[in-house]
């Protein structure tokens, strides 16, 4: 089984959803089939079908978390002291053609959030900044251009 690095705050959201559907979700789609049978004739039955269509997507995503909460192995590492970058760094950049400052923190792929600055140690700029230090300048094939980016702090 090939275990999946997480940092403590994604393993506590995965293990919260999976919680949440467990105990809020799965009950309230039993109880709509249930009332949706009570109709009668399942055959044209909308609401039937849709509360069987929703339970299946939750029982899939249950599968997955299960499956994810299970291989995960939270990582922390003392990133202010290391010598390099490491999953979960804080790690502060500029693209060298616009000039422009970013600020990104290295998560497991499920704690993705772009828009927080969170991003996916494994997406092409995660790989990049893997393993680099201060001073360091990466090259990153996005799908529009290439960007040069010059690393300039990591905690």
């Amino acid at each position: 089984m090939n275990t999946i690095p997480a940092t403590k705050e994604t393993y506590e959201l995965l293990v919260q959803e999976l919680d949440t559907l467990k105990k809020v979700d799965r009950p309230r789609i039993l109880q709509e089939i249930a009332e949706a049978r009570a109709q009668g004739d399942l055959s044209e039955n909308f609401e039937y079908h849709s509360a069987k269509d929703q339970q299946g997507k939750i029982e899939a995503r249950i599968q997955f978390l299960e499956d994810r909460v299970a291989r995960s192995v939270i990582i922390e590492h003392d990133t202010a002291s290391a010598n390099r970058i490491l999953f979960g760094a804080t790690v502060k950049v500029k693209d060298l053609d616009s000039g422009k400052e970013h600020e990104y923190k290295l998560v497991s792929p499920e704690g993705s959030d772009p828009v927080n600055g969170k991003i996916s140690s494994v997406s092409p700029i995660g790989k990049a900044l893997i393993g680099k230090t201060r001073g360091d300048k990466v090259q990153v094939q996005t799908p529009k251009k290439v960007l040069v980016l010059e690393i300039l702090d990591y905690k």
